[in-house]
């Protein structure tokens, strides 16, 4: 459990609260803080179990595991910035990530389920 807490943090970082997500990310490139968009993530990531929190983490990070702090504890911070395409309606979008430097891009779905389903 001490190497786990040192090396990698343990399931007390997935406890999550949509506020301190809201804080741990950075939004840019379309997005903010306050826009619906960053209200609709924080909810749909605080409803996954913890098997699918991993695989979120995993998923934008390429570990399963946050290290200590949990997200406030990445370098670079996670980013999340509006994915632009004009090719297929957002609904049918998948969100996309640069694994290296912590970076989601992110369409700008219209509900939480629509992004529980993508994600």
């Amino acid at each position: 459990d001490e190497v786990q807490a040192l090396f990698g943090s343990d399931d007390g970082a997935f406890q999550w609260t949509p506020q301190g997500l809201l804080q741990a990310f950075k939004f840019e490139h379309g997005y903010s803080s306050g826009s619906p968009m960053a209200g609709l993530l924080s909810q749909a990531l605080c409803a996954l179990p913890l098997p699918m929190r991993r695989k979120f983490v995993a998923f934008c990070t390429g570990c399963p595991r946050l290290p200590v702090g949990g997200f406030a504890g990445l370098k670079p911070l996670m980013t999340v910035v509006k994915k632009e395409s004009s090719s297929a309606p957002i609904e049918q979008q998948l969100p996309s990530v640069m694994t290296c430097q912590n970076y989601l891009k992110l369409p700008e779905y219209g509900s939480v389920e629509v992004l529980l389903d993508r994600l």
